[in-house]
């Protein structure tokens, strides 16, 4: 029994020791400097590199991922990520001068980031590599070190992160911890930082619910049913093709792909007759053989998607064709699908797509507004006030106007989701300052006229001091010129320095 409890507790006591360990790594404050980081994210990059085929061979064996899949929307995606925190990480650690009231105009003001400390990042088996990494870069950026889980659900994208994390980054500072719920489990006992998690909802409620024994701030990039919305005034060949490719990269299995479409009866005629002429040219008569479809990522995965197409009372006007030996689902187009079917009721992350009738904006917004706020929300149309509608009338993480997906490739937007689909957001400069804790900092020195300015807030307490503290310290605006006061009062107080030693060596004759 004893060895046996050893064994249970084993994974428990190694986890323990080694989140230890790394937050002594941290206290040691060697993460801080910018020259530490910098050598970290080009380590990074390096091996991104050179391992961009032995990355490619992992993700081919978790979801038998096209090539240029693997590269542009994985590896690629990570170095211009890693890229940018090279390009602009010295500037993002600068103190950021804000703003002062007339009582501090005399003080210097600032924000200071400083480095939250180890940090736990959970990443997903959609895009194992992507979505493991991508936090990474940003959390180096901000001076952190690093505990990263991947998903035990891509075992061979979750091995190569494993071997190829030690083998170029800082030993010290970042570990790779492999395994399932057991490992997970014993992880999120530990206090961290912060807890950057990416995945499912109820998955999420677990980690939120662990970080709040801790108090520790999570970012919850969790998904949700993307909706789409098409007019007649959209180009409709354009709206297919770039709609169709969303929703099969990575077979449909992406947080942000359209979940379902919402259009009139005549849009939808249209749009079913453009995909069906874009399925035949983009993966021939048979798609199954297609090299360019991956595979859904397990059999738990494939019964589910299976069960929801069997389920459906709508009309499968493409696709249909399963296959468990392979793992393989059609890309599949349903019509004439009720508000109330399994299909409209869970995210279907898989290459189903369902269309529901709507004969109005108005109605679209109300059937959107009515559900979980989606992580993201895609509009198809020409018209501005219908862009406009969707924009001011609906919540979702984000916005795409006439196309998919593609706004994850701007670094200078933040990426993450609202309500049920989650909180936080990153990429870019949003990453490092996730990461950061963004510290208010006032140096004050002791001159006679900051004392002056400060002084109605001592005892005795008066009325006359009760109104002069009011007057300066009213919220107003204040011109930018004021800002040059300090300097001005210096100038000034220079000059004037200049006139009196004038007149006093005048007066007693200093010079002759």
């Amino acid at each position: 029994l004893d060895s046996l409890l050893q064994e249970i507790m084993a994974p428990t006591v190694q986890l323990s020791r080694m989140v230890a360990n790394t937050r002594a790594a941290f206290l040691s404050g060697k993460t801080r400097p910018l020259a530490w980081r910098m050598s970290q994210l080009e380590n990074l990059l390096k091996m991104l590199n050179e391992n961009e085929a032995s990355i490619c061979e992992a993700l081919g064996k978790d979801l038998r991922k096209p090539k240029q899949e693997c590269i542009s929307l994985e590896i690629e995606f990570l170095r211009n990520d890693v890229r940018g925190c090279i390009n602009n990480v010295q500037d993002w650690m600068a103190d950021y001068y804000v703003e002062k009231n007339i009582v501090t105009l005399m003080d210097t003001t600032l924000i200071h980031y400083d480095p939250l400390g180890v940090v736990l990042i959970m990443g997903a088996w959609n895009y194992p590599i992507m979505l493991s990494l991508g936090p990474l870069a940003g959390a180096i950026s901000a001076g952190n070190c690093v505990i990263i889980k991947p998903s035990e659900l891509a075992p061979a994208s979750s091995s190569i992160i494993a071997s190829l994390i030690p083998r170029y980054l800082d030993e010290e500072c970042f570990q790779v911890v492999e395994g399932g719920i057991q490992e997970t489990t014993a992880l999120l006992e530990e206090r961290f930082d912060h807890i950057f998690f990416t995945g499912s909802g109820p998955v999420g409620k677990i980690v939120r619910a662990a970080a709040n024994k801790h108090l520790t701030p999570v970012t919850l990039e969790l998904g949700g049913k993307s909706p789409v919305y098409i007019d007649s005034s959209a180009d409709m060949e354009i709206t297919a093709r770039r709609l169709l490719w969303a929703k099969c990269i990575n077979l449909g299995q992406t947080c942000i792909a359209p979940d379902y479409a919402l259009c009139s009866k005549e849009v939808e005629v249209k749009l079913v007759e453009k995909m069906r002429s874009l399925i035949g040219e983009w993966y021939g008569n048979d798609p199954q053989k297609s090299p360019n479809l991956c595979r859904i990522i397990n059999n738990r995965n494939w019964e589910r998607l299976h069960n929801l197409l069997k389920s459906t009372k709508g009309k499968v006007e493409l696709g249909g064709e399963t296959d468990s030996n392979e793992l393989y689902i059609a890309p599949t187009v349903i019509t004439g699908v009720g508000f109330d079917e399994p299909v409209m009721m869970e995210e279907i992350f898989g290459p189903i797509l369902p269309i529901v009738s709507v004969e109005s904006v108005d109605e679209a917004v109300e059937f959107i507004n009515k559900r979980d706020k989606p992580l993201t929300l895609y509009v198809f149309s020409s018209n501005k006030a219908t862009q406009n509608a969707f924009k001011t009338k609906t919540s979702s993480g984000s916005m795409v106007v006439n196309d998919a997906i593609v706004h994850l490739s701007v670094e200078t937007l933040p990426f993450g989701g609202v309500g049920a689909s989650g909180m936080g957001g990153y990429h870019g400069k949003y990453t490092f300052t996730t990461f950061s804790h963004q510290k208010s900092v006032l140096v004050r020195d002791f001159s006679a006229l900051g004392e002056y300015l400060g002084e109605t807030r001592y005892p005795p307490y008066q009325d006359w001091k009760v109104k002069r503290m009011g007057l300066l310290l009213k919220n107003r605006k204040i011109p930018k010129c004021l800002s040059l006061l300090p300097y001005l009062a210096c100038f000034l107080l220079g000059v004037a320095s200049v006139v009196f030693v004038n007149l006093l060596a005048n007066k007693f004759h200093w010079l002759e």
